[in-house]
């Protein structure tokens, strides 16, 4: 007989019932602790803010608002690093790619087509998009080119493209700054008129509420046609919730940080009104929506076509995937062209946020998108990667450079950290694949 009685069930403790939740609500790990993560780094940089300057700035509006901009060009390139790192391969040219392709750009619109079109019409801005993600995506398969079937290790290709590329673009303007770029062009930056206002933002708001019901409806009615393993009723429900409320706060957010009241006197004198002391608000950024629009896409390419399946397939186990008859070459060669493009976008957003373009444009930037990525868990044996854990990762990213600025820390230190949270990204990755292992 065994005296010895356990004085507490091991399936009560605190441990075992986070993992049965985990388990039944079919949650990411890494998403739960990227979102702790980022909590602890809003608290912490608002708290010590009240702590040392007597008022907190970073949950606020405005920050926050302005840190969701600031994190869309950095996410957009995340969700291409993505696919080059599930390929077990890396781009090291893309903060290189956003200055050049944002000098073609500028050149664009400020030296070139006002001498065939005139200054301001309204064609400069739609031809110099068009110009930037055919000049992104060629460059980014020129890379894939040399990689796959001239087989030159990407390290190499893109570090080379990393100085290439910075060349190009300090050639081709001559070291000078080309400002301002065409006003249409600007928007796509965001800003007061960059952004869609309230009524709108409520409308994509309740849009996206429909699309997460329709996601976790059509997620279930699947599972029933297939005879899967269903989730509890109160597991989709509590999603569902959780999702709503997460759109509608951010809503509620956006819609809370007013026009600067210079930028309301401005447009009342345009538009022949007193707008004085009117409330305006922001809504949501063009750029972000930008982001949420690519990540959507983004996502369906990885999880619901043929290309996702051998992007895959291909970072799982290269040989076996080319014996399956996937053409690595081609499909590694079309991943880095769509990094190239997406590149593109974050550069248009870039440049159109400082109403400039510069040859320093997007420096530093690829070690920003890797760490988002890595952070977001894609890990770099290849084969594994979600987007939007990219995109998350992003946000962490930014909001701790970001709460460094806002705080004080001088750039040094910010590189540090910077480095610092890349290294222990990398080694918390390596960590998790052993423990999925066992």
């Amino acid at each position: 007989m065994n005296d010895t009685t356990p004085s507490k069930n091991a399936d009560d403790s605190p441990k075992s019932i986070i993992s049965r939740f985990i388990t039944v609500t079919e949650t990411d790990p890494r998403l739960l602790g990227m979102l702790g993560a980022l909590a602890l780094i809003w608290v912490g940089f608002h708290f010590y803010g009240v702590i040392f300057n007597d008022f907190g700035a970073f949950l606020t509006p405005r920050n926050l608002w302005n840190l969701s901009v600031q994190t869309s060009s950095i996410g957009i390139m995340a969700t291409g690093m993505v696919l080059v790192i599930v390929t077990r391969n890396i781009d090291l040219s893309v903060g290189s790619m956003i200055g050049v392709i944002a000098m073609a750009m500028g050149l664009l619109q400020v030296e070139v087509l006002p001498q065939f079109v005139g200054i301001g019409h309204w064609s400069i801005s739609i031809i110099a998009v068009i110009v930037g993600l055919i000049f992104g995506t060629l460059i980014g398969a020129i890379h894939g080119w040399l990689i796959a079937y001239r087989e030159i290790p990407a390290f190499i290709v893109t570090l080379g493209g990393l100085m290439v590329w910075r060349g190009m673009a300090f050639l081709s303007g001559g070291g000078r700054t080309i400002s301002p770029v065409d006003p249409s062009f600007a928007l796509l930056g965001g800003g007061p008129y960059g952004a869609v206002g309230a009524s709108i933002s409520w409308i994509i708001g309740g849009l996206a509420c429909v699309g997460v019901g329709y996601v976790i409806y059509s997620g279930r009615h699947s599972r029933i046609k297939h005879d899967f393993h269903l989730r509890p009723m109160w597991a989709e429900i509590m999603l569902i919730t959780v999702g709503w409320a997460s759109i509608i706060g951010a809503v509620i957010l956006v819609n809370s940080y007013p026009w600067p009241k210079g930028i309301v006197r401005q447009y009342g004198a345009k538009v022949g009104q007193d707008l004085e002391g009117t409330f305006i608000s922001h809504g949501f950024a063009v750029p972000v929506l930008i982001l949420v629009a690519v990540g959507i896409g983004m996502t369906i390419l990885m999880t619901r076509t043929r290309f996702g399946r051998y992007v895959f397939a291909i970072g799982g186990n290269p040989e076996a995937a080319a014996l399956a008859g996937i053409d690595t070459k081609w499909v590694t060669m079309k991943v880095f062209a769509l990094m190239g493009m997406l590149t593109a976008i974050a550069s248009v957003i870039a440049s159109a946020r400082l109403n400039s373009a510069t040859n320093a444009l997007g420096i530093l930037d690829e070690l920003y998108v890797i760490a988002a990525a890595v952070i977001g868990g894609t890990s770099l044996a290849g084969g594994i990667g979600k987007i939007y854990g990219a995109i998350l990762g992003a946000l962490v990213m930014q909001s701790l450079q970001s709460g460094m600025v806002l705080i004080g820390f001088d750039s040094a230190i910010q590189r540090i950290v910077v480095g610092v949270v890349l290294v222990l990204a990398v080694y918390l990755d390596i960590v998790y694949n052993k423990r999925v292992k066992k």
